[in-house]
């Protein structure tokens, strides 16, 4: 009798598509966070000069 080859790998393309998506939520996240940070320092930055100014 012939031996049975492993044949294609489970779930490869599931997986990669899942790793993908997951990856471009995290960057996603971390965009957010980031335009967030600056956001913020925008602000204080304006809120400071007016208080310079007065």
């Amino acid at each position: 009798m012939p031996k049975k080859g492993k044949g294609k790998a489970k779930n490869t393309t599931t997986k990669a598509k899942y790793n993908r998506l997951m990856l471009q939520k995290v960057n996603k996240v971390k965009l957010e966070k980031k335009q967030h940070k600056e956001r913020i320092k925008a602000l204080m930055r304006k809120i400071n000069e007016e208080k310079l100014h007065l």
